[in-house]
């Protein structure tokens, strides 16, 4: 009958005074102080021949391996970065971040602060480089510490290297290293897709991860990649909407207040756009009656095929039908920024009023908390080209994927079919597409005309021609002119 119960390790000598202090308590019933014991199990058991802590010893064994968690981890050079120094409101001297920006970071913050307390579940950190992940990461860790859980703070690189490096370290052994890593109570991972991993690496990762999700283990993960970058078994499980809490922080790097990555190419911020809300627009009902000069630029061939561009300068009377167009546009602005659905569509001639209106939607939305990105088509386009330089610490990617995804984007300007090239009115289509099946609204301003807007982008106009998703409307002004000192006339930066 086999016996599985445990055995002291040695003979304990019960003649004499034994002067060797002894690791395990020497009064203990299984190891009688050797601390530790082996199980008397027949040959081909998997616990024949190996010696286990006993019992005795589950104190010195747990604060050892906290120990050597915390040596791991290197918290020492993290020891400052805590909750109570935690900026939530990000960076004071920051050009760029927006009061949704403050918003995000401060509930991203509290939710910190709550896994810190109870920490059930994982969290997901993602974001760009310097917006607080690794700090709030590392706070959770030190309050970790100092409530006296076992952690482990690594980087995933470090992590890697510490499992190949176990395998020529003398004090342990890879399979000791490995167990102590996926079963630590708070494992917390950081710069998550930064690692340059073999398939030996990657599988190890995959490994650590898929363990403690089946056993439900406390783990805290900061990246800077989106989900849709990281690799499918470990996505699939970042998934999990029950057990992840899944935080995108959007502030901007909080080491250069100058600089930003997104949203610093929406043009609201700028002070010429904040001034245009709709209580600053004008309906112009007193130019019914006058005559106004208009420049139009239409594009012909010569003999030859070449293309060129032909101004034509006219004169003609504005009339109160065409102030009606204005009032018409001005109408469903208003309308759209109370509850932004669907898409709207402002034609018309260059300075009609037009990016005054779509700013002010912009504008409104902001001032009621919300977010809104406005932006000239070509320089997002130019925004999009350069994440393609070295220099660039974002991915086109995540750019690409932020500029689709934003929940209410404004384009102005949007130039006839061939102004850009291939590439550039291939993505320009590939962001209106998803926008408009993913029923996220959107506002377009171009000086196209109706009949050169269908011909530039017919696929995008048979979408626009659906009366219960957008709205097409077409401003017939001359551009908008003021008095200035003087008695000369200059044009307002409305288009």
């Amino acid at each position: 009958m086999q016996n599985d119960t445990p055995t002291a390790s040695s003979p304990n000598s019960s003649s004499g005074i034994n002067l060797v202090k002894t690791l395990g308590d020497p009064n203990c019933p299984h190891c009688g102080g050797a601390g530790y014991v082996r199980y008397d199990v027949p040959l081909g058991h998997e616990k024949f021949g190996k010696l286990e802590s006993c019992i005795c010893r589950a104190r010195d064994v747990a604060e050892s391996a906290r120990s050597r968690l915390f040596a791991m981890s290197n918290l020492n050079r993290l020891s400052h970065l805590t909750f109570e120094n935690f900026n939530p409101s990000g960076n004071d001297r920051a050009k760029f971040m927006s009061a949704q920006d403050r918003e995000n970071l401060h509930k991203s913050f509290e939710a910190c602060e709550e896994f810190a307390r109870v920490p059930k579940g994982w969290l997901l950190l993602e974001g760009g480089y310097g917006c607080g992940k690794t700090h709030l990461a590392a706070a959770i860790a030190n309050f970790a510490v100092n409530n006296g859980t076992p952690t482990l703070f690594i980087t995933v690189p470090d992590l890697l290297d510490s499992l190949r490096f176990a395998f020529a370290d003398p004090e342990t052994t890879f399979e000791q290293r490995f167990e102590e890593i996926r079963n630590a109570e708070l494992l917390i991972l950081d710069d998550f897709g930064t690692q340059n991993a073999t398939a030996w690496a990657q599988e190890k990762l995959f490994q650590i991860i898929n363990y403690r999700y089946i056993n439900k283990l406390a783990t805290v993960i900061t990246t800077n990649l989106m989900l849709d970058e990281i690799e499918g078994r470990i996505r699939s499980r970042l998934q999990d909407e029950e057990f992840v809490n899944h935080l995108m922080i959007t502030a901007p790097d909080y080491r250069r207040p100058e600089e930003t990555s997104n949203p610093g190419i929406s043009m609201l911020p700028l002070p010429e756009m904040k001034a245009m809300t709709f209580k600053t627009f004008q309906m112009r009902e007193e130019e019914i009656g006058h005559e106004a000069i208009t420049t139009t630029i239409t594009e012909k061939a010569d003999k030859f095929g070449n293309k060129y561009k032909d101004k034509e300068i006219t004169r003609i009377k504005v009339t109160k039908e065409d102030v009606k167009t204005l009032h018409d546009a001005f109408s469903a602005a208003a309308d759209f920024s109370q509850e932004p659905n669907g898409w709207l569509v402002l034609l018309g001639q260059s300075f009609c009023g037009k990016t005054h209106l779509a700013a002010a939607i912009g504008n409104y939305r902001i001032g009621l908390g919300g977010q809104a990105l406005l932006v000239e088509v070509s320089s997002l386009l130019d925004y999009l080209r350069q994440t393609f330089g070295r220099s660039s610490d974002v991915s086109f990617d995540r750019r690409f994927h932020e500029i689709r995804t934003t929940p209410l984007l404004i384009l102005d300007d949007l130039k006839g079919s061939g102004a850009s090239s291939v590439w550039a009115e291939d993505k320009l289509y590939s962001v209106l597409n998803y926008r408009y099946n993913a029923h996220l609204p959107t506002v377009l301003t171009s000086t196209l005309r109706l009949d050169e807007f269908a011909l530039s982008y017919p696929n995008l106009w048979n979408k626009l021609l659906d009366p219960t998703r957008c709205q097409v409307l077409a401003i017939n002004m001359p551009p908008y002119r003021r008095v200035v000192k003087g008695g000369k006339s200059a044009a307002n930066k409305k288009k």
